[in-house]
């Protein structure tokens, strides 16, 4: 059997389809690593991505903040490796280069404490580090029975500095109206409009933080 093709036009598409694949193949392995080559970690930084869309629920975070900073988490190091401890299915360590993988086109952006804060780094990972496996939550509630990425970072920052990182809003604050029917799918009907959040984008926008590097963002 022979698997080379012969005519001219068998030619061109095996040519595209090697291109589409080479191209899938950079975007897949070698955009993610460049990145992380890029990219010098410290301790204590807080990442922001955008996960893929294919979720309703990151749609309704991104459409009603306004923000494709849809997931978030803190940086740190076990085993002499880099690893995101984030809030995802669970809180979880997550290897770095895997955790910028699983982002949207692998676009990223670290924003990194104000130097006054370096004291506090260790105790603020320890704060992170005492939600680890605790269950996601879909519906954005500040309890601690379950935990969404950003209030993660938020109340280990809390618990560490007795300050707040970033703006809370209620999510009638936000523009929730297109995205009525996702909300009701997560609350079983509801509208929780009082509801009280922290969101990936109003935690980057906290005055102790300064974005350091962006891939792609």
């Amino acid at each position: 059997m022979n698997f080379f093709p012969k005519s001219r036009f068998q030619k061109i598409r095996f040519g595209l389809l090697v291109m589409v694949a080479l191209v899938g193949a950079f975007f897949i392995f070698i955009w993610p690593l460049l990145g992380l080559w890029l990219y010098n970690p410290e301790v204590g930084d807080v990442v922001f991505q955008p996960l893929p869309l294919g979720s309703d629920l990151v749609k309704a975070i991104e459409g009603t903040t306004h923000s494709s900073l849809s997931h978030c988490g803190v940086i740190t190091k076990r085993n002499n490796q880099w690893y995101v401890i984030e809030a995802l299915e669970m809180v979880r360590y997550q290897p770095l280069y895997q955790w910028i993988k699983q982002g949207r086109l692998s676009r990223f952006a670290v924003y990194r404490l104000d130097h006054r804060y370096k004291p506090q780094i260790t105790n603020f990972i320890e704060k992170v580090k005492m939600y680890e496996n605790r269950p996601y939550d879909s519906r954005y509630r500040m309890d601690d029975e379950k935990i969404y990425c950003s209030e993660l970072v938020y109340k280990a920052f809390r618990d560490a500095t007795g300050e707040e990182l970033g703006k809370l809003v209620s999510l009638g604050q936000l523009d929730w109206k297109p995205y009525a029917d996702i909300i009701r799918k997560y609350e079983g009907g509801a509208l929780p409009l009082n509801r009280t959040m922290i969101t990936p984008r109003h935690l980057s926008e906290a005055f102790q933080l300064h974005k350091v590097f962006g891939w792609g963002l």
